[in-house]
């Protein structure tokens, strides 16, 4: 990286006991969806409700702010399961990106939250959804939302948020400045055989797939006619969720088929916009033999920005009480911290 923030990596040093990606990744994951509004000292955005029309006229349900005189925007979204009403990180990010003056624009993707009583759309890990970040900055420029639009989201999210500078790219908006992701899945055919070779992980993969379980059958609930419910109960797994319910949809031979297709390893090497991936050593979600390729790609693609730390866990980075003083952050919230700093001397070099 040859830019001013090239030692950000380095500025993160978590507690001495979050020094493992499991433990790290455990403990976020608790401690903060219960403390989450009590670390930080940024206040809630006056977000309003919009539906808007992602790829292929899917209705995307999303939250909307708008700062005074606002500088840029920020469009983000989630992991693999969950809400807007629930996904405490993603509110994390809305509340510094705001208090630093950019419009925000948070949604539920596909099959996910409000966004699955609208449509029964299922997901499609960045096919369609990088297409849907760029039909939802478009319409949010209409409602006061300024460009340059940064793309944005965290695990899943991220892969998707990569998805939709690659999309971007190819039909040449010049309004997407670029995006970031937080611990992007990057290729789910080696990361789900790695995360299952443990037992930790194994219970993992099994609390993922219950939770998409509840998904589909809110989906079944709401739109009987277009879910097969019996599917649904084949479906006892992440993989097996896509088997019976996303590929036939895709029109993938296969599992493996359709997670090579999908997998942003693949084509980071061709990305141009700027493109922040902050990525973890010891994230336990995905296979270690990853990260040496993420980190060839990146020194020869100037385009990307690798915030590679040793620590970190799996969309954890909940900083030392001391570094955090050091780095003069008002919350422990590492990440997000230095994913506004790396925006921030974007929009300087412009």
């Amino acid at each position: 990286m040859a830019n001013s923030w090239a030692n950000s990596a380095a500025s993160y040093a978590p507690p001495w006991f979050l020094r493992q990606g499991w433990a790290m990744t455990i403990y976020v994951a608790l401690w903060g969806r219960r403390s989450w509004q009590d670390s930080t000292v940024y206040g809630a955005p006056p977000y309003q409700e919009k539906v808007f029309a992602g790829a292929g006229e899917v209705p995307i349900y999303g939250w909307v702010a708008v700062p005074e005189n606002p500088r840029a925007t920020m469009v983000a979204t989630y992991g693999i399961t969950g809400s807007l009403a629930n996904q405490w990180y993603l509110h994390l990010l809305g509340r510094q990106a705001f208090a630093r003056g950019y419009a925000v624009v948070l949604f539920d993707w596909r099959s996910h939250g409000k966004t699955a009583e609208l449509s029964p759309t299922l997901t499609s890990d960045g096919l369609y959804e990088g297409e849907d970040f760029l039909a939802i900055a478009a319409a949010a420029q209409t409602m006061g939302c300024p460009p340059p639009f940064w793309l944005a989201g965290y695990s899943l999210g991220g892969q998707m948020a990569l998805w939709g500078i690659k999309k971007a790219q190819v039909a040449e908006t010049q309004e997407i400045g670029g995006g970031i992701a937080i611990c992007p899945n990057l290729d789910s055919n080696r990361s789900l055989s790695y995360l299952v070779q443990s037992p930790i992980g194994r219970y993992v993969e099994q609390g993922i797939a219950g939770n998409l379980k509840k998904l589909a059958w809110r989906l079944y609930h709401n739109f009987p006619q277009e879910i097969d419910g019996d599917a649904i109960e084949r479906a006892d797994s992440i993989i097996g969720f896509d088997r019976e319910l996303v590929i036939p949809r895709l029109g993938f031979a296969s599992v493996e088929e359709y997670y090579h297709a999908s997998s942003p390893l693949l084509f980071l090497d061709d990305l141009q916009k700027p493109t922040l991936i902050i990525y973890a050593a010891d994230d336990p979600f995905f296979d270690p033999s990853i990260v040496a390729e993420l980190q060839q790609i990146s020194r020869e693609n100037a385009a990307i920005d690798l915030y590679l730390t040793a620590h970190g866990g799996h969309v954890g980075y909940l900083n030392s009480h001391r570094r955090q003083r050091q780095l003069g952050d008002r919350d422990r919230w590492w990440a997000w911290h230095r994913t506004l700093d790396w925006c921030d001397w974007q929009l300087q070099k412009r």
